[in-house]
């Protein structure tokens, strides 16, 4: 199979042609038709997340064809469409596994970190964290939703019963996740770059009631407000646009450092947390909903030997929605 490839952090990846993977017992083997490109593996490829198995397959969101199974697999069987995310594996016996908490294991695996993922012609995946795909996606448009999809969902379900909701950055899981806060009735404020007016255009054809720049206040308080943009320096400024006993969630699995900040507007019980990773309840409750929505993604489509290219404009924010590759 071809594959790219990272050797080490802060180098190109690289086109290989590798053995072609042989399932375990309970392994699925996938023919990959698509593989969405995430921040994430920006951070892992320029060694902001520092413990990658190296030769690493970057890509966790998988969207492909079984083709064959392991010995064990039960729940599969070759011909089906399915979705693979970024979490690939857990212990199954720690207390976070056993009280319903599994996106916080203490012994997981990551696709596309510590498992290989999807940026090649076949990969496998844990039978466990596999997913069956709704109808009426293209492999291509499905491909977001396994990380950009199921992170935004998550980092909703955080921010609770928010009214007027804030989104900061909007690259691909702001504009999943802005299609079913608007579904589900909330009022959305996008953030975006100062000057970005390309990227409040963009949100604002999905309905936003407010689109400005990340230093700017909205016009009314926010009940709670979403960090997709790996910037600290926002959380400061979330926490101002935020009313009394508001929350910020911070979505992103890497975030530079926050500066300090007054206690005044952290005072009035407002709420900083993380999202952390993603449970298999979080997948089935948001594939369900997509098509109900219905989210329609915004996808730009790249071949995998163009990875390097959709990486460098992932980086530097020149993609409109989601990039995705197309092995």
């Amino acid at each position: 199979m071809r594959a790219m490839v990272l050797d080490r952090a802060n180098t190109p990846l690289v086109m290989r042609t590798l053995a072609d993977p042989t399932p375990g017992p309970q392994d699925v083997l996938i023919q990959v038709h698509a593989c969405g490109v995430c921040r994430t593996d920006l951070h892992v490829i320029d060694g902001e997340l520092t413990a990658p198995k190296l030769p690493l397959i970057p890509g966790h969101e998988i969207i492909g064809e079984v083709i064959a199974v392991g010995t064990l697999v039960e729940q599969f069987q070759a011909g089906e469409r399915v979705g693979v995310p970024w979490l690939g594996h857990t212990c199954g016996v720690c207390h976070y596994c056993r009280s319903g908490h599994e996106n916080l294991c203490d012994a997981p695996g990551f696709t596309g970190y510590t498992i290989d993922g999807g940026y090649s012609d076949m990969t496998l995946a844990d039978q466990h964290y596999v997913f069956r795909l709704p109808s009426g996606y293209s492999d291509a448009e499905a491909a977001p939703l396994l990380c950009a999809g199921l992170i935004g969902y998550r980092s909703l379900r955080m921010a609770g019963d928010a009214a007027r909701l804030g989104i900061y950055g909007f690259g691909a899981a702001a504009h999943i996740v802005a299609q079913v806060a608007r579904f589900e009735g909330h009022d959305v404020f996008a953030f975006t770059k100062p000057g970005d007016r390309a990227g409040r255009e963009f949100a604002r054809r999905l309905g936003v009631v407010w689109a400005g720049g990340s230093d700017a206040l909205p016009p009314e308080p926010l009940d709670a407000a979403i960090l997709f943009a790996p910037v600290g320096a926002l959380v400061p400024a979330a926490l101002r646009a935020v009313r009394k006993g508001g929350t910020v969630v911070c979505a992103g699995i890497h975030m530079s450092d926050i500066p300090t900040f007054p206690y005044e507007i952290l005072w009035h019980e407002r709420i900083v947390r993380s999202v952390a990773n993603l449970t298999r309840r979080d997948g089935d409750e948001f594939l369900a909903l997509a098509p109900k929505v219905p989210v329609k993604t915004e996808i730009e489509t790249f071949t995998l030997d163009e990875a390097n290219e959709a990486l460098n404009r992932l980086r530097e924010g020149r993609v409109t929605g989601a990039a995705v590759l197309i092995p």
